[in-house]
């Protein structure tokens, strides 16, 4: 499957036009893809084909936390430490690509759920199409990282029939899910946060 830039974001937003979020893609330039990802974190870099992404939180970050409103977890401690590569890969684990599909869809909305999709009036189907398109602009061959621990299991696969969700905090919002694609050319970042 191949996408274009229209389908691309109009996907994107459609999934996530309700939700408080953060959706960008950069370059890989890095042997290190967390590298790639901090600069996708800190607005560093702009889309390398020029899609649009959305980010709810662009209007409240300061010069001093260009990461907003990603940190470290123990940002408390020291608050102007900037985030590293390895901040980055301490929280999160690599998932399988259909894991990485539902979770596009668990991001929706705060909670990181598949619940979130009964505002949707499209189906199922219809919503998983929207996230192979979110997908297919990263080629065949990407890995998936995230920082959702419960019911992640042992194999990358995330069980979405879990009664409840948690994670590795990569923010100073109360909640936040999110996922990392990584390519041999771009990372993209898709997060949702609940304050």
């Amino acid at each position: 499957m191949s996408t274009d830039q229209t389908s691309w974001e109009a996907a994107v937003r459609h999934l996530y036009e309700d939700a408080f979020t953060f959706s960008a893609t950069g370059p890989r330039k890095h042997e290190d893809w967390r590298a790639d990802v901090l600069a996708v974190m800190e607005r560093a870099v702009p889309d390398p084909r020029g899609w649009a992404g959305l980010d709810d939180t662009a209007n409240e970050r300061a010069t001093e936390w260009a990461a907003f409103p990603f940190c470290r977890p123990s940002f408390r401690d020291d608050p102007l430490r900037p985030l590293t590569p390895a901040d980055v890969g301490e929280r999160l684990h690599e998932i399988d690509r259909a894991s990485a599909e539902k979770l596009l869809l668990a991001l929706t909305d705060g909670g990181c759920t598949l619940r979130n999709l009964e505002r949707f009036t499209e189906s199922f189907e219809q919503l998983q199409d929207l996230a192979r398109t979110i997908l297919a602009r990263y080629g065949d061959t990407f890995t998936c990282y995230t920082n959702v621990t419960v019911g992640a299991g042992r194999n990358g696969r995330l069980d979405f029939g879990s009664s409840q969700w948690g994670y590795l905090p990569m923010t100073c919002y109360w909640e936040d899910a999110g996922l990392v694609i990584v390519s041999d050319t771009e990372v993209g970042l898709f997060w949702t946060f609940d304050c």
